[in-house]
């Protein structure tokens, strides 16, 4: 009998950093994750594909706890009865199910902005260019070849022939040219993508195999062009009014058109089971699958459950706990993988509305003044965060681009580095004005009341982090004279409150690209009441970030993205508290190949592309996974049980029959929760 495996991983992002320096490009994802913003663990758009994770813990004790203890009992002593290790259901199909813990809040393209959302549309269209597994850089798509002239000025990329929408029209470079056009010119379709496409003039199909880029100036980015292709023969009947709305999701039993791997064929934004079917005539060839379904469940434990008893074949973004739990499993194999993402403690530095330049929301005036954000840094103590917080599975943070990206992060010197020091954080609060009253609470340095600050914790983050995180700031605020209290929202309320202005502070944080480029813009002057959620502006970082954008020798620009770094973190419209890992499992007993990204050392799915969708296989059929030495390998525990006499199932079925008596008369069978209950 074959034991599970246990895949503990770095519990820092270490992406392969070929030739020691710095590694290109990957997709939108998340950046990975604000909601206001972006792909934030979820949040308004784009490179936030941080699908900011969702999810509380229930306290110990519970019915779900106890169920899952039972589930867990059995299938240790039970693993045959668990669940066949077959992923061929009845029908034939072979299905592969995925236990997600945030919904998809748009099928949309240009409206979504959780990690979900980004993981839907990969599944639904195609790339231009597309992500290496390995290091995330650019590496063709729907482009073969790609070539600019030497003062970048001009980009012309060859569009590979043969390819078809899922209605059988053909996908030219006119589709690519429509999409892209799209973006540029318009304001919903431009806020996640157009930061692609800065210095852009125009973009031509000169004929069906080729897209020319004309530039007015040069964009260091490129080729990264992580924008889903949408097919110009359905989109050109959504006009810009309607696009807000526009669902692009299936209706009246037709599947949604793309050209990606598998075909949107169920689901709705905000609902809990979206299901799609393999296309057999994808350009890449055809997914060893036939069906891929994905369920949201409320919280980690039911779908750890669900895994356990073979309802799902896969579930993300468990805790290090989780994993830990699930090392002895023999029909599971269970990591912690790097995301390439950071969480943060965010501010609330100044809410304006753009068009009157009028202040809006109730922010706290106190944090406009970046040396009163600055003073808080000192009152974190990041190790007790990730020990206590994060489970050990992750590092204390510095910047907003990880360490994991050398050529890019800054790292602060020792002398300027935030430590945990109450003292200092109330020498420098003393020497900014903002000093001890009678009551022992800091006043503003006016001498009127400082207030109470508000601490917005999202009650759907993996694991209470954010909770958690908070209830710990609160603690420390209290002991150098600043009053706290902590909210609690959803997620999407949360969005609605930091675009109105009505908060002080909050924890979120997001997924960063190999290349910073969209996470550095997300902190412009330009993005506020769109994917910046602190409203921060300062001019001398603009100007830095529109520099480095254009700069084509590498080593000048990261030197402007280490300046962008270090102004970000004097005036502290962020304090980044972890660079994060993420737990991951899968029914090995039914399912292999799932090749890491990075590799070594990343995640297996909520990727920079659909490698894994398209190499995933059944067990049986596994081989040696197209050469993939990384890839996830099956623990086929029914074939070892076939190899015994028989007596060990005896044994077993008369272990299990105990096991249940044992449950029931503790009334835990009785109050099991039904998994449908426990999904969204």
């Amino acid at each position: 009998m074959r034991a599970g495996r246990f895949i503990p991983g770095p519990f820092r992002g270490k992406v392969s950093q070929k030739g020691g320096g710095l590694l290109p490009h990957p997709e939108p994802r998340v950046v990975t994750r604000h909601p206001v913003l972006a792909v934030r663990e979820g949040r308004l758009g784009g490179v936030r594909r941080s699908g900011r994770g969702s999810g509380r813990h229930g306290g110990q004790g519970t019915p779900t706890r106890l169920a899952a203890a039972g589930a867990l009992l059995a299938a240790v002593l039970l693993p045959g009865l668990a669940m066949q290790p077959a992923a061929q259901a009845a029908d034939g199909d072979v299905t592969f199910t995925v236990g997600l813990l945030n919904e998809v809040d748009s099928f949309n393209p240009f409206r979504g902005i959780e990690a979900e959302a980004f993981e839907m549309w990969a599944l639904t269209y195609d790339y231009m260019i597309t992500y290496n597994m390995e290091d995330i850089s650019p590496e063709p798509g729907l482009a073969t070849t790609w070539e600019t002239t030497d003062d970048g000025l001009s980009w012309t990329f060859d569009i590979r022939e043969g390819v078809t929408w899922s209605d059988g029209e053909p996908l030219t470079a006119a589709d690519i040219a429509y999409t892209y056009n799209r973006v540029m010119s318009g304001n919903i379709e431009g806020a996640t993508w157009s930061s692609y496409l800065n210095g852009v003039d125009t973009v031509e199909a000169p004929d069906a195999t080729h897209v020319v880029l004309t530039m007015k100036r040069p964009n260091a980015v490129l080729p990264l062009l992580p924008i889903p292709i949408v097919p110009e023969h359905i989109w050109k009947d959504v006009d810009s009014k309607e696009v807000k709305s526009y669902a692009a999701a299936p209706s009246d039993g037709q599947s949604v058109v793309g050209s990606g791997p598998f075909r949107l064929i169920e689901g709705e934004a905000g609902g809990s089971t979206y299901r799609f079917e393999a296309n057999p005539d994808y350009w890449q060839g055809a997914p060893h699958i036939d069906k891929l379904v994905f369920r949201v469940y409320k919280s980690e434990d039911p779908a750890v459950q669900a895994l356990i008893k073979g309802e799902i074949d896969f579930v993300e973004d468990i805790t290090a706990l989780q994993v830990d739990s699930l090392k002895d499993e023999e029909t599971i194999t269970a990591q912690m993988g790097d995301t390439g993402g950071f969480n943060e403690i965010a501010f609330n530095t100044g809410a304006v509305s753009l068009k009157t330049g009028d202040e809006i929301g109730d922010g706290n005036p106190a944090l406009k003044d970046p040396k009163f954000r600055h003073a808080l840094g000192y009152a974190l103590d990041l190790d007790q965060i990730i020990s206590k917080v994060y489970q050990g599975a992750g590092d204390p943070g510095t910047t907003i681009v990880p360490p994991a990206y050398e050529g890019f992060h800054w790292e602060p010197p020792e002398d300027v580095k935030f430590t945990f020091d109450l003292d200092k954080a109330g020498e420098l609060l003393d020497e900014a004005g903002y000093e001890v009253g009678d009551d022992g609470l800091r006043t503003m340095p006016d001498g009127s009341p400082l207030g109470t600050l508000r601490l917005a914790a999202r009650t759907d983050s993996s694991g209470n982090v954010s909770l958690r995180t908070m209830d710990f700031f609160q603690e420390w605020l209290s002991e150098i004279g600043i009053k706290a209290e902590v909210e609690t929202y959803e997620s999407s309320k949360l969005t609605d409150v930091i675009l109105e202005g009505t908060f002080d502070a909050f924890e979120w944080g997001w997924y960063v690209e190999p290349d910073p480029d969209s996470m550095l813009s997300y902190m412009t002057c330009d993005q506020r009441e769109n994917w910046s959620d602190s409203w921060y502006c300062n001019a001398d970082y603009d100007a830095l970030y529109e520099a480095q954008n254009q700069e084509m020798d590498l080593p000048t620009r990261q030197d402007m993205v280490k300046q962008m770094q270090e102004m970000l973190y004097t005036d502290s419209p962020y304090l980044v508290t972890a660079y994060w890992s993420t737990g991951e499992a899968v029914r090995s007993d039914r399912f292999a190949c799932l090749q890491p990204q990075p590799d070594p050392g990343g995640i297996w799915l909520i990727q920079y592309g659909i490698h894994n969708y398209l190499s995933v296989r059944p067990a049986e059929d596994a081989g040696d996974c197209d050469g993939v030495a990384s890839a996830s390998r099956p623990t086929l525990a029914a074939a070892g049980a076939d190899e015994s006499d028989g007596s060990n199932g005896l044994w077993l079925g008369a272990a299990g029959a105990a096991v249940v008596v044992v449950l029931l008369a503790g009334g835990i069978a009785l109050r099991r929760r039904g998994s449908a209950g426990d999904r969204e």
